[in-house]
């Protein structure tokens, strides 16, 4: 598990359904391990989906990028790292998948966050003081 405050990591088994069939993970499918690294990370500062709801805004992905290095496979189990890079007038959150065994890095990537006020559908172009509240940060 990394050491950095704004970073966290989780351990998955790719599942069969994940594969195509040479066995080798479906592109669109690190996307998803992507989220459950986002939402474990997010949960840690109590800030998760239902509790970026309940503050009154909602955080749509507007932009998001991978880059595979290494092949995936079925049954292999990776650890997924997450890290907040940017969070005051957006939420850039960088992943790296590594091969638990080896640690070696077969990917690379990042989403791209905008908040959004629930109630009028305004972008911020600001984040909210919730976001700086969560992560214990003070804004510049």
């Amino acid at each position: 598990m990394s050491n950095a405050p704004l970073s966290h990591e989780v351990e998955i088994v790719v599942p069969f359904h994940d594969c195509d069939p040479m066995g080798v993970v479906w592109h669109g499918n690190y996307f998803r391990y992507f989220e459950v690294a986002r939402e474990a990370l997010l949960g840690k500062f109590n800030y998760g989906y239902r509790e970026m709801k309940a503050s009154g805004y909602v955080w749509p992905v507007v932009d998001t990028r991978v880059k595979y290095r290494a092949v995936v496979e079925h049954e292999q189990h990776i650890r997924v790292r997450a890290t907040i890079e940017e969070f005051e007038n957006r939420l850039r959150i960088a992943y790296q998948i590594f091969d638990a065994q080896s640690g070696q890095c077969t990917t690379t990537g990042y989403t791209l966050q905008v908040a959004v006020e629930e109630a009028s559908r305004a972008l911020c172009f600001v984040s909210p003081p919730v976001l700086f509240a969560r992560l214990g940060v003070t804004p510049c």
